[in-house]
């Protein structure tokens, strides 16, 4: 059952999306009916395995050769993802029904969109490196290809082309992590990997972990390649609350916390880990402060909170990673999508021309709130409970530097949320358009999150029994809700960071008694616009990219024959060269 349930989970919404194309633009109401319903299939489907959970591989298809053998594997941490995927997926697919309507080109928007579920499905439901990998590629062609979806923007073709580059470098990564794995152990089996690193040479597994950390870093967004993500909010804003925050920008905390036990030993591994998070989280969050584009505000939002998990992973705080990683799914889902619904009222998505939207659209103001309060990290919130988690276990197992960076983070996440609210929900208005609250098939799906919001963290307990019982190679410890709740709370760690939020949020609130203090900080709010200088080294490597594939397109002569010939050879080239790269690093 396992089996057939695993490949629904995958398979549904691949159907989904040929029937969406199948169905033709001119019947744009089937459209939207048929991805709905094809999408709450799948998160059906995945939350149908949570009965099924177990360390094993419960499928396999045996490829032969190089390849091996092709698995699936049902365990906590693959399945909590696929929920995510799937579930917040099929969110966004209602909420677009009313977003996109009277869109050109729905066909291509959801087999698109739907091709994206399926396979970050199959992205956390993969027990090998090689299947994996096949995941992670369809997953970077859907991020660019929806990106990119209005194709007669130049901004969004050029946002697309930029994603689809930096994140080619965690593929890159991936694939060497990957080739290392079956060149040594002759097996991409993970679990296998897992159970067997230690007898790599020492070097080796030092390779193989860093190529990690980069393939997580560029799939993540995080430094020092962190840039494409505000680019990518050049999508519509369903694509956004899917991809570039609850699901695809979460594979590299995923692929992290799931080789954890292999490269936790790895010297200045662990270190550069929490180092990659710690600058991520605070970079990511004095460019939100400077932005005045809503959604690219959130985006850098999105590469903060990034960094919290990437940080937690880094002093050992798998489940804290997780747990957050849970949270900020459900609450950034929710931040983009009522992004989504005032952008599509009031036709921008430049916060200065917003302000006192809060009486003109109250539900979509009450729901932004509850989201406000999860990203802040404020009591009753989940985005509380499982932010707190980190910090505690930064404290007690990481450097004391990086806990009161990420300290100031929180701080600074308080200041930039609070805002974001302010400029766009209160004060004086600047619109001059009739504006109008979201509408019901808006509302459903951002009632469904906010509940989420404000109740995931009562799923701890039920989440580290999944991960204790079925990640051996972890040694994670089970706790209770109750447990958590009361270790949180009781911590006077905790008093430390809700001070900390508390001065960003009065930072806000006393701006213009503060403003003599701004002045000294006008060097780095500058810097925090040009992105601290990232944004020129991506630039110069995606410019560098189109300028080798435009040299390569050369050789493209227009006849069928010499174009195969020449993709063969390559190819065989290329197998050449692995294989002796794998046996001499075997030998």
């Amino acid at each position: 059952m396992a089996t057939w349930l695993m490949w629904m989970t995958i398979g549904v919404p691949w159907l989904g999306a040929l029937l969406v194309w199948r169905l033709g633009d001119e019947r744009p109401n089937a459209q939207h009916h048929a991805a709905a319903v094809f999408s709450l299939l799948a998160g059906g489907t995945a939350l149908a395995l949570l009965p099924f959970v177990g360390e094993t591989a419960v499928s396999r298809i045996p490829v032969g050769g190089v390849f091996g053998d092709f698995t699936l594997v049902a365990d906590g941490l693959g399945v909590f993802l696929a929920i995510v995927a799937t579930v917040v997926g099929s969110l966004a697919v209602i909420f677009s029904g009313a977003y996109m309507h009277g869109a050109a080109q729905l066909g291509r928007y959801y087999a698109l969109v739907l091709l994206f579920i399926g396979a970050m499905a199959g992205l956390v439901l993969a027990g090998g490196f090689l299947l994996l990998f096949f995941f992670w590629e369809i997953t970077a062609l859907c991020s660019y290809a929806l990106i990119s979806f209005h194709n007669d923007d130049p901004k969004a073709v050029s946002g697309g082309v930029k994603a689809l580059i930096m994140t080619q470098v965690g593929g890159v990564g991936l694939l060497g992590l990957a080739l290392l794995a079956y060149g040594y152990l002759s097996s991409y089996e993970i679990n296998t990997f897992l159970a067997q690193a230690h007898t790599l040479p020492a070097a080796v597994l030092s390779i193989a972990a860093f190529g990690a950390l980069a393939a997580a870093a560029a799939k993540s967004a995080q430094v020092p390649f962190q840039t494409w993500l505000p680019d990518a909010m050049e999508a519509p804003s369903p694509v956004s609350a899917l991809i570039h925050a609850a699901t695809m920008v979460n594979a590299g905390v995923y692929l992290l916390a799931r080789l954890y036990p292999a490269f936790a030993a790895v010297p200045g591994w662990k270190t550069a880990v929490l180092t990659v998070g710690l600058l991520s989280a605070l970079l990511a969050a004095f460019m939100a402060l400077t932005a005045h584009d809503l959604k690219r505000a959130l985006a850098y939002s999105t590469v903060s909170q990034l960094g919290y998990m990437v940080y937690a992973v880094g002093v050992g705080g798998v489940f804290a990673s997780q747990f957050h990683l849970l949270s900020h799914a459900v609450f950034k889902a929710l931040l983009f999508l009522s992004a989504g619904a005032v952008i599509h009222a009031v036709g921008t998505r430049d916060m200065r021309q917003m302000g006192g939207l809060g009486a003109m659209m109250p539900f979509v103001r009450a729901v932004f709130l509850a989201g406000a309060l999860a990203l802040a990290g404020l009591p009753l919130a989940n985005g509380f409970f499982s932010k707190e988690l980190v910090l505690e276990e930064g404290l007690h197992h990481g450097p004391l530097w990086a806990y009161v960076g990420m300290l100031l983070g929180a701080g600074l996440t308080a200041l930039y949320t609070l805002r974001m609210v302010a400029m766009v929900f209160y004060g004086e208005t600047a619109v001059t358009r009739r504006v109008h609250d979201a509408s019901p098939r808006m509302q459903l799906p951002l009632g469904v999150l906010t509940f989420g919001s404000l109740t995931t963290w009562l799923l701890a307990g039920p989440f580290t029994r999944l991960l204790a019982q079925t990640l051996p190679y972890h040694a994670l410890k089970e706790m209770t809700t109750l447990e958590m709740a009361v270790e949180i709370l009781t911590a006077p760690a905790t008093a430390l960071a809700l001070l900390v939020i508390g001065l960003g949020l009065s930072a806000w609130l006393l701006r213009h008694r503060l403003h003599r203090w701004q002045r000294p900080l006008h060097p780095l709010a500058q810097a925090a616009v040009q992105s601290f200088g990232f944004e020129r080294i991506n630039q110069q490597l995606t410019v560098g990219t189109k300028g080798a594939a435009a040299v390569l397109s050369r050789t493209q002569t227009g006849q069928l024959n010499w174009n195969v010939a020449a993709i063969v050879g390559a190819l065989l080239l290329v197998l050449v060269v692995l294989s002796w790269i794998v046996g001499w690093l075997v030998g």
